[in-house]
């Protein structure tokens, strides 16, 4: 029994290749999850930069009755870390606009909040893959 033991002296060049294959796979697999998960924490995180101006929109339309506002007077910036541009169209029907940057995927998408008729709000992605789209997103 001794001798056996002596003889064995490592992996084979065969049990290497398939454990380097196995991680090789593994790798592959958690890179395309990585990338998925970096685009969709990209758009979520475009959309809470304009979703914080909801508020001082709703302020500026129904307490205020103002038609005319900037994105400064609903307390957002022109552009964010996350969005090239913010832009907004004041009113009743009006909208705040997040034009995203940040992986191929999405960079120069829009990410819309649109008011609604009825005072609710709408969330559009018309250019983003839905797998991509935060929850409650069209």
């Amino acid at each position: 029994m001794t001798k056996a033991l002596k003889q064995y002296r490592g992996f084979t060049l065969i049990e290497l290749m398939i454990a380097v294959s196995i991680i090789a796979i593994l790798a592959a697999i958690a890179i395309a999850v990585y990338q998925n998960f970096t685009i969709r924490s990209q758009v979520a995180s475009g959309l809470a930069e304009i979703r914080s101006g909801l508020t001082g929109f709703e302020s500026q339309v129904v307490a205020f009755s103002r038609t005319t506002f900037d994105v400064n007077d609903i307390g957002l910036s022109a552009s964010t870390p996350r969005c090239t541009t913010i832009d907004m169209e004041p009113g009743a029907e009006g909208f705040i606009r997040c034009t995203l940057r940040g992986h191929p995927s999405v960079n120069g998408e829009t990410i819309t909040l649109r008011r609604q008729n009825d005072d609710s709000w709408v969330c559009q992605t018309p250019g983003i893959d839905s797998i991509f789209r935060p929850v409650g997103c069209e």
